[in-house]
């Protein structure tokens, strides 16, 4: 079985009611993006931190999947499908695909800030200051944060290096380490990119651009591999 490896960007997600993580130019009531959203802005102001997450976290439980994150379910029937995101939604999952990898955290899910292997899934919206983990310690985001490791890329980069087909869809490409991943993917295996501003990347073969957003392009892109395969 083929193996086809998805990366996914907001675009997907946008298509779906999720706010960007970039919306009006960076900026939230005022704040870069960066200032409420860092290991620093998590020691200055807290209350802040937890309430730009928490607003996202509400709005989430508010959405759900898209024709993008349902049709690429369907491949599955016929491949070997691993999805890696750079969103912290959880719409992959809820449309049904079954291997799905999250380069920056997943936004239902919190953590002990004195233990980062002790994680949590929350049922409900609101993280407030006080909860804590078991050890007495306070919860914070399963976030990759401005200036943190991306823990998960090299597990990204194996997976990228092992694709049969490589799908890009709703990413900008320029936001790293996750637009590095193509760069791992072999030279003759076919690669899709489908965004409504997707171009032709420097130095990457096979690339076939697809410039739509993901709820067509997705289905177009889905329905000629099934016949394909």
């Amino acid at each position: 079985m083929k193996k086809i490896v998805v990366l996914t960007g907001a675009g997907i997600s946008a298509e779906s009611g999720v706010s960007t993580f970039r919306d009006s130019d960076g900026l939230w009531r005022n704040n870069r993006i960066e200032e409420v959203a860092s290991p620093i802005a998590w020691e200055n102001n807290r209350e802040l931190v937890l309430e730009f997450y928490n607003l996202r976290r509400k709005q989430l439980f508010e959405v759900e999947p898209n024709e993008g994150h349902k049709w690429l379910v369907k491949l599955e029937d016929k491949y070997d499908v691993q999805i890696i995101t750079q969103n912290v939604d959880d719409l992959h999952e809820r449309a049904g695909s079954t291997k799905v990898l999250h380069l920056h955290g997943e936004l239902k899910k919190v953590r002990s800030t004195k233990n980062p292997d002790l994680i949590y899934t929350l049922d409900h919206w609101e993280l407030k200051n006080g909860d804590n983990c078991e050890l007495g310690s306070q919860l914070r985001p399963h976030i990759v944060w401005f200036g943190e490791s991306v823990p998960m890329i090299e597990t990204a980069i194996s997976i990228a290096s092992e694709a049969d087909i490589f799908i890009v869809i709703g990413t900008s490409m320029v936001v790293y380490p996750a637009a590095s991943l193509i760069n791992f993917v072999g030279n003759k295996v076919p690669k899709y990119y489908i965004d409504p501003n997707a171009t032709m990347i420097p130095g990457i073969s096979n690339l076939n651009i697809i410039a739509k957003k993901g709820g067509d392009g997705v289905p177009e892109l889905v329905g000629k591999l099934l016949k394909r395969s």
